[in-house]
């Protein structure tokens, strides 16, 4: 059982940044394949990095975008690894924040909006947070514009293989949480076809951290899968209206309830890389 705070931080920061450059890679390689199939210049990610603070040495992070792709329309991948205190107004909201307000955070979060309205939005997450108290938190996504019963089945039943390698009871309860957190009441439906969604995971270190890697190998896993089924496909003009007003849905919910959204705001974050989530494009109706 690992019990050193600072090695735990570790081991969560460095899997996260591998991560980043793993999936960086290989959503590279499927850009650059699709372009030299079509004979057209793709795309590569724009790297920066970022410091939380200029005074302080409260850590930073990578963000790594592709604009106007070939297949991405636009996908970021961030890395991030920061300290801080969090705000008086946002200490109820994180566990054990009241008692200590200090913070150490790590994660990745990505975000794929694509050029094909016949293949899904992709997004995924996940982090380790400390405060008085630590945990792993985190989920997968995906959300269509045009309604595909095999791709949902695929989809869900690599999720399902993968939790249960670890626990049969995750995928249910995640599952209903996933279907739970992404919903607009506003608009009173659901933001996708729903995947997994998790927080407060503090039952077994290393247990909870060998299925946070797998978390993030099988979202790559589904998303080339997802993506190489249908990228050269074609579609019409109605089906690219109906993915912007779907893109409109998106962003409605990302800025009034996404955790990681407020959260990023909260402590600080690099706003270009909080809001890299959002669509290039978008419709309301």
């Amino acid at each position: 059982m690992i019990k050193d705070i600072y090695l735990k931080k570790k081991l969560a920061s460095s899997w996260f940044s591998l991560l980043q450059q793993t999936i960086c890679y290989e959503f590279e390689k499927i850009e650059t394949d699709f372009g030299k199939k079509t004979k057209q210049k793709p795309k590569y990610f724009e790297k920066t990095s970022w410091k939380k603070s200029i005074k302080k040495n409260e850590g930073g992070g990578t963000y790594a975008i592709i604009r106007n792709g070939l297949v991405f329309d636009s996908v970021g991948v961030n890395f991030s690894e920061v300290t801080g205190t969090f705000h008086k107004k946002f200490r109820s909201q994180v566990l054990g924040a009241t008692k200590n307000p200090n913070y150490w955070a790590s994660g990745i979060s990505v975000v794929a909006h694509m050029k094909n309205p016949k293949i899904p939005a992709m997004h995924f997450n996940t982090r380790f947070i400390v405060t008085s108290k630590n945990w792993f938190g985190g989920g997968m996504d995906a959300t269509p514009c045009i309604s595909d019963s095999n791709e949902t089945k695929l989809f869900h039943n690599k999720i399902k293989v993968m939790c249960n390698k670890h626990n049969k009871n995750y995928y249910p309860k995640y599952k209903k949480w996933c279907d739970n957190y992404f919903y607009l009441p506003h608009r009173k439906e659901t933001r996708g076809i729903g995947g997994i969604f998790f927080d407060h995971k503090r039952d077994n270190w290393k247990k909870d951290f060998n299925f946070i890697k797998d978390v993030g190998l099988c979202f790559l896993d589904c998303t080339k899968t997802i993506i190489k089924e249908k990228i050269y496909k074609k579609w019409t003009k109605k089906q690219k209206n109906g993915q912007l007003i779907k893109r409109g849905r998106y962003v409605e919910f990302n800025l009034l309830y996404d955790r990681g959204t407020k959260f990023g705001l909260h402590t600080d974050g690099r706003v270009e890389a909080i809001l890299m989530s959002l669509p290039p494009t978008a419709e309301w109706k």
